[in-house]
């Protein structure tokens, strides 16, 4: 049975390819997610994939997929900054989280400085664009003592 990680993205993030790309790039999520899942790294894990505009959404997600995946990769968005109640639904699952950001949040507005999740999270990666997801998701493969 393949093992899975899922990636969750938080709001505005349906967007990559289109929004900002001087910020963001041009590429969608989902090309990005293809020639990710092409990677011999990940010959034995499935990724999966979602993301929602919505808080609670998001909080229901993290629920629903701490008892099928290994880890989560988790691009929270603006709620990065925002949501007691997402850092929360953090801490309440088992299963490691690796906060992704794709530019430094540190070299933007000063209220992206601070996240709220940082400290539920197993680690966090940002500033390497759609890199950071790929970096994330060694980062959880690492933590796996076998991948059967």
């Amino acid at each position: 049975m393949l093992k899975e990680i899922s990636i969750i993205n938080g709001p505005n993030l349906n967007l990559l390819g289109k929004r900002e790309p001087d910020i963001y790039g041009n590429e969608s999520m989902e090309q990005y997610i293809q020639r990710l899942s092409q990677k011999s790294f990940l010959s034995k894990i499935k990724l999966s994939y979602a993301q929602t505009n919505h808080e609670g959404a998001l909080i229901d997600l993290l629920h629903e997929k701490s008892s099928s995946v290994i880890g989560i990769v988790l691009n929270a968005g603006a709620y990065t900054h925002t949501s007691l109640a997402l850092a929360d639904a953090i801490r309440s699952i088992s299963i490691p989280v690796v906060e992704v950001h794709l530019s430094n949040i540190f070299t933007r507005e000063k209220i992206r400085h601070r996240s709220l999740i940082s400290a539920a999270c197993k680690g966090s990666i940002c500033g390497f664009g759609m890199t950071s997801y790929k970096l994330a998701a060694i980062s959880l493969l690492s933590q796996i003592s076998t991948l059967d």
